[in-house]
């Protein structure tokens, strides 16, 4: 069992980031701890885990929980072993095995004979087999670190396990083995994910939001199926208030035009009875009073309905807001871009690709680009680019623009602010004013102009990127996106997807993100 207490958490700077979070969770919960960037998954996922302290509160578990991290910086400088924090008992067990009867030795060990068979298995279930537990993390791909830290499932047997995006780097065939896991795995777990096909196989979500923790019983189509009940009854609330506003600005109108008659009529009376003129100056100043007291009851009312309404709009989605303006292709559907037989490219340690590639790529197409880690889909999407050409085989390129956009957004200049690299894409058309105005539609607004782009979130580079491509309105005949989800949170993905498919021209994924594909409507792949 895992408890939290009217947990708060402040950043160093003193900002608070979730205050008041009370969570149990039971033996085996499968839990997807889900949320939008930003809103502390990570953080409170840290917290669980013991790497950080709640400002207030109290955290409680029935045992140690093991870790999978999301970022492995911090580890690069340990062995293997190390990080997997089995290199005493290793040492321990080969001293021992040498000879050396020292007690200490044994107390590393503590009766653990078969760690370094555990440690082999475990390593060969996530495809790692024959690595050496001595070699330096920092050595390994994002992939198999990841792999590394799940193996440690099996060495460790913890009852409780906390995994931070554990499919982000890991290729197809080894999402199969973790997803395996998941849905057989007799641990408690609480998992942070984007990962739409993971999630389906966690039991409970539970969404961190700025409203502080919601716990839904199901699994994330439940999940969605009540979030859509939710947006559908916002956006009623919302036409609601429109209308409430409306009629009350109507009802103002109606009311002082009928005032204003009033007074008028009133004021001829007088007129005709000849009053003096200290009796008419009491009349309208009583009636400028009773005009001003009726302006400010609906000036109030209102008021009070405008920001209900504020605070509603500020709670829809952002998804209509952000729309991809820069022109479609004007290439004809069907024209053939390239056209590849039997291609290839060699590096010093031989041929790229174990089979030569031949395909044709079309205009208009939507195509994946799959194969396992380490298979060569970088180099063909340098070889498409023109970046590298073919040490073998024909290649027929006709000419075109692209874009590549990777999953690190390499476009974004961290050296520059918000602001300052969307105007690297405006080709002098658009003024400053207009500039904010989309960025503004994209979620950047005021206070975020003289950010950093250093300081952005994967979700917030990609809006950024999207940005810029709609202040540069250029025409793109193809698109070309690296594992585009992998740093995204949902939203995020929705927002990506949305305007993915606003695209007309010829698009190139290479993602193991099966429904992110069928969401952009990829219908053909190359198989590496």
């Amino acid at each position: 069992m895992l408890t939290l207490q009217s947990v708060t958490y402040a950043h160093p700077n003193k900002d608070v980031l979730f205050s008041d979070l009370t969570i149990t969770i039971n033996k085996q919960d499968k839990i997807a701890l889900v949320g939008n960037n930003g809103a502390g998954k990570s953080t409170l996922l840290n917290i669980m885990a013991g790497n950080l302290h709640p400002l207030s509160g109290t955290v409680t578990a029935s045992s140690t929980p093991y870790y999978v991290p999301q970022i492995f910086g911090q580890y690069n400088h340990l062995s293997i072993a190390e990080a997997l924090k089995v290199d005493k008992k290793l040492s321990a067990l080969h001293a021992i095995m040498e000879g050396d009867v020292s007690p200490g030795l044994y107390d590393d060990l503590n009766d653990d004979w078969g760690i370094e068979e555990r440690c082999q298995a475990a390593l060969m279930h996530w495809d790692l087999a024959g690595i050496d537990l001595q070699q330096p993390l920092q050595q390994l791909s994002g992939g198999q670190k990841t792999k590394v830290f799940l193996a440690g499932i099996d060495i460790h047997q913890p009852e409780i396990v906390l995994m931070d995006e554990p499919s982000n780097h890991l290729d197809a065939s080894s999402r199969a083995i973790l997803y395996d896991y998941i849905q057989f795995a007799k641990q408690t777990l609480v998992v942070v994910s984007h990962d739409r096909v993971l999630l389906q196989l966690l039991n409970t979500v539970c969404e961190l939001s700025k409203n502080g923790i919601t716990t839904y019983g199901g699994n994330y189509t439940f999940y969605q199926s009540q979030k859509a009940i939710a947006a559908e009854a916002l956006e009623n609330d919302v036409r609601s208030a429109e209308k409430a506003f409306r009629k009350a600005k109507e009802t103002e109108r109606e009311a002082m035009e009928r005032q204003a008659k009033l007074d008028a009529r009133g004021k001829k009376k007088q007129e005709k009875a000849g009053l003096p003129t200290i009796s008419m100056n009491t009349f309208r100043n009583s009636a400028e009073k009773s005009t001003a007291r009726m302006k400010g009851v609906h000036a109030d009312k209102i008021d009070n309905i405008r920001q209900d309404l504020q605070d509603l709009r500020k709670e829809l989605p952002a998804l209509d807001t952000m729309k991809m303006g820069f022109d479609q292709s004007q290439l004809h559907k069907g024209k053939i871009l390239f056209h590849a037989t039997n291609i290839n490219f060699t590096y010093n340690a031989g041929k790229v690709w174990k089979q030569d590639l031949s395909f044709i790529l079309k205009s208009g197409q939507r195509v994946a680009i799959k194969g396992n880690n380490g298979s060569g889909k970088t180099t063909l999407i340098k070889v498409l680019l023109g970046q590298l050409a073919p040490t073998s085989g024909q290649l027929t390129r006709a000419a075109f623009s692209a874009i590549y956009i990777d999953q690190d957004y390499a476009l974004i200049n961290n050296s520059l602010t918000v602001y300052q690299q969307a105007q690297q894409f405006n080709p002098g058309a658009l003024q400053e004013h207009e500039i904010k105005t989309k960025l503004t539609r994209f979620l950047f607004l005021q206070p975020d102009w003289d950010k950093p782009c250093s300081a952005l979130s994967g979700g917030e580079k990609m809006r950024l990127v999207l940005c810029c491509l709609t202040i540069n309105n250029k025409a793109l005949d193809m698109i070309i996106l690296d594992e585009p989800t992998n740093n995204l949170d949902i939203q995020n993905i929705e927002i990506l997807t949305a305007a993915i498919n606003e695209y007309e021209g010829t698009l190139i994924v290479v993602s193991h993100d099966q429904q992110f594909l069928a969401d952009v409507g990829i219908e053909e792949e190359i198989l590496l």
